[in-house]
C-alpha cells in the first residue's frame, strides 16, 4: 500500500493536464470556506483549503488528497475484512479495492468521490463493530463517518438505507433497533450535517435542490440503451472480473443461502447497484455514481475468491488493474503529446485551459476593463484558477433571476463595472451583447495545451450596459 501510495503521488508529480471544471470548481470554494455550496457539501472545498496551506496551490497539490485517502480508505477496507473474516482476506481486499481501475482514476484527480468513499469505508467498519461488540465508541466512530460523508456527497444517505435494510432483512441484527446505541449514531450524523442544512435553508436549498434536479426525471422515464451503459461501465469502474463476479455471487446468493458475511456485504453493494441502475433506466446515470458499491464489493469478492482458491482469478485481475494504474499514471503525464487517429487526445477535456487563460491575461494587461464577463461555469471556474494570481475581477452572466450554478450566484454582473472583457466559449454573444452601449468584436482567439487541437474563444470589448 505504501508503494502504491508513492507511486500515485509521484504520477501527480508529473501529471501534465490542466485541472477540470470541477476540480477548478472545488478549489474556488476553498478560498472562500463556508458550510454549504450550490451544487455539493462543503467537505471537498474545506479538504482543498487545508492541503493548499501545507502544499501550495499547484494543480498537483489541489489533486493531493486523493491518493491518501484512497490509501486511508483501503486500510479501513482490510480492518473490516478481517473482522468479518481473516487477515489474509482483509490484505487481499485491501489490495483489491486500492487497485480498482475506477480507484486508480479517482486517485489522479480531486473529486467529492474521494472522502465520500473514504468515510464509507469507515462507516462500514463501524457499523460491523457495533453488530459485533455494541459499544459507544464503535457508534461514535459510525456516526461521525457519515456525519462527514454527507458533507462530503449527499450520497452518503445510501449507507443509511443499507443499513437499515440490513438491519430489518437479518433477523440477528434486528436488536440494533432496540439499541440507543444505533439513534446515537444518527442522531451525531444529523448533527454534523446541521450546519449545511442552515446554510441550504438560507440559500433557497439550493445544494438539495441541484442534488434533486440531477436525477432529471423530465420527458420519457425509460432510457434502456443508457441503463445499459451505465451497466457496461461498471466493468470498467470495478474492473471486468470483479464485476462479473460480483454479479456471479448476487445470482447465487439468491439461490442458496450465503454466509452471514456475505450477505452483509452484498446489502452494503446490491441496494446501490440496483438504485443506480434504476435512474439509468428513467433518466441518466453517470459510471461513477454507484462507486459505493465496491468497498463492500471488494471485500466479498475477495473473500469469494480465496474460499474457492481462484488465485488465477484473483492474480490476473490484479494484473490487469496494475496494468491499468501505469496506463493512466503514464497517459496523464504524457497528455500533451498524445494523439489518436483522427487527431484526438483522450485528454482534451483537460488541456488548453491553462493557455487559454494566458491569452485573457494578455488581454487584460495593459488594458482599462474593469472586470471579465463569462457566461459559462466552466470557463469561469478555470479563469478563477488559473488567473487566480492577478485579481482580475470576474463577473458572470445571470439571463435570469434564479441563479443556475455557483457562480452566478455569488458573483453575478450587476452592472457595477462599466468596461468589461466578455470572454465567451461560443462565437455568438448577442443576448450578452445586445445589452451595451458599445460591444467591440475582438475576434477569435486559440489557445493550444500542447494537444493538437487547440481550444478557441471568443473576445469582446463592452462598455455602457443598458440594464435588462
Amino acid at each position: 500500500m505504501a508503494a502504491i501510495l508513492a507511486f500515485r503521488v509521484a504520477a501527480l508529480a508529473l501529471n501534465r493536464t490542466d485541472l477540470m471544471f470541477d476540480e477548478a470548481q472545488y478549489w474556488t470554494w476553498s478560498r472562500d470556506l463556508d458550510f454549504g455550496y450550490f451544487s455539493k457539501p462543503p467537505l471537498i472545498a474545506w479538504l482543498i483549503a487545508g492541503v493548499s496551506k501545507l502544499c501550495g496551490n499547484g494543480e498537483s497539490c489541489v489533486r493531493a488528497p486523493s491518493p491518501f485517502l484512497y490509501a486511508g480508505a483501503s486500510w479501513f477496507i482490510f480492518l473490516s475484512a478481517r473482522r468479518l473474516y481473516d487477515a489474509r482476506t482483509g490484505f487481499w481486499a485491501s489490495l483489491v479495492f486500492a487497485t480498482l481501475p475506477g480507484v486508480s482514476f479517482s486517485s489522479g484527480i480531486i473529486s467529492t468521490d474521494v472522502p465520500l468513499l473514504f468515510f464509507w469505508s469507515v462507516a462500514l467498519w463501524g457499523f460491523i463493530g457495533l453488530m459485533q461488540a455494541p459499544q459507544w465508541y464503535w457508534a461514535a466512530i459510525l456516526g461521525a463517518a457519515i456525519g462527514l460523508g454527507l458533507n462530503a456527497k449527499y450520497s452518503m444517505a445510501y449507507f443509511v438505507g443499507c443499513a437499515l435494510l440490513c438491519i430489518v432483512r437479518e433477523p440477528a441484527l434486528r436488536r440494533l433497533t432496540r439499541d440507543p446505541r444505533s439513534y446515537a449514531a444518527l442522531l451525531l450524523a444529523l448533527a454534523l450535517l446541521l450546519p449545511n442544512l442552515i446554510w441550504n435553508a438560507r440559500n433557497g436549498l439550493a445544494t438539495i435542490s441541484h442534488t434533486a434536479d440531477n436525477a432529471n426525471w423530465g420527458g420519457a422515464l425509460l432510457h434502456p440503451l443508457k441503463m445499459l451503459e451505465f451497466a457496461g461501465a461498471q466493468f470498467g469502474v470495478f474492473g471486468p472480473v470483479m464485476f462479473a463476479l460480483l454479479l456471479w455471487i448476487s445470482w447465487r446468493a439468491m439461490r442458496t443461502a450465503p454466509s452471514n458475511e456475505d450477505r452483509l456485504l452484498l446489502w452494503f453493494s446490491l441496494p446501490v447497484l440496483a438504485v443506480i441502475t434504476l435512474q439509468a433506466l428513467l433518466s441518466r446515470a453517470h459510471a461513477n455514481w454507484a462507486a459505493t458499491a465496491y468497498p463492500a464489493a471488494s471485500i466479498v469478492v475477495t473473500a469469494w475468491l480465496l474460499r474457492e482458491k481462484s488465485w488465477a482469478l484473483l492474480r490476473g485481475s490484479l494484473s490487469l488493474h496494475a496494468c491499468v494504474m501505469v496506463v493512466l499514471a503514464a497517459g496523464a503525464a504524457m497528455a500533451p503529446q498524445l494523439s489518436f487517429p483522427g487527431g484526438r487526445n483522450p485528454y482534451d477535456r483537460v488541456l488548453g485551459w491553462k493557455a487559454l487563460a494566458a491569452s485573457v491575461r494578455d488581454e487584460m494587461v495593459g488594458r482599462r476593463y474593469q472586470a471579465i464577463l463569462t457566461e459559462d461555469r466552466w470557463l469561469t471556474a478555470e479563469l478563477l484558477y488559473y488567473l487566480r494570481k492577478n485579481r482580475f475581477t470576474i463577473r458572470s452572466w445571470r439571463p435570469g433571476p434564479a441563479p443556475r450554478d455557483h457562480f452566478e450566484m455569488t458573483r453575478p454582473y450587476k452592472g457595477s463595472e462599466e468596461t468589461l472583457l466578455l470572454v465567451s466559449l461560443r462565437p455568438t454573444a448577442s443576448h450578452i451583447t445586445a445589452r451595451f452601449e458599445d460591444a467591440q468584436s475582438l475576434g477569435e482567439r486559440r489557445a493550444s495545451g500542447g494537444g493538437p487541437a487547440a481550444r478557441p474563444i471568443w473576445m469582446w470589448a463592452l462598455s455602457g450596459y443598458r440594464g435588462r
